[in-house]
């Protein structure tokens, strides 16, 4: 009686069990890095130093620059940005 049926045998059972839990360990693995990078809230910033909070003026030129940012869009019109850039300087 032949027992040889093209198949590994043990050896073959044995590396099958391996690379399933390495494949499923990579899966579950991927899953949790998505799920913390999802849940970070830091995908979509922009990366460097934070702002230096304790410099005078840092503050208003930075809103100086955002409502440059909402003019350059039309958000606001140029009588408005006048106005408010007016205002922002004034309480420098």
């Amino acid at each position: 009686m032949m027992w040889y049926d093209g198949s590994w045998g043990w050896g073959g059972w044995f590396f099958m069990a391996i690379f399933m839990v390495l494949f499923w360990a990579l899966v579950i693995a991927g899953i949790v890095a998505l799920v913390r990078h999802l849940a970070s809230g830091h995908h979509g910033h922009r990366c460097g130093p934070p702002p230096p909070s304790g410099e005078p003026g840092w503050g208003s030129e930075r809103a100086e620059d955002l409502l440059a940012e909402r003019f350059a869009r039309g958000e606001i019109d140029e009588d408005e940005y006048k106005r408010r850039l007016a205002l922002l300087r004034e309480h420098r």
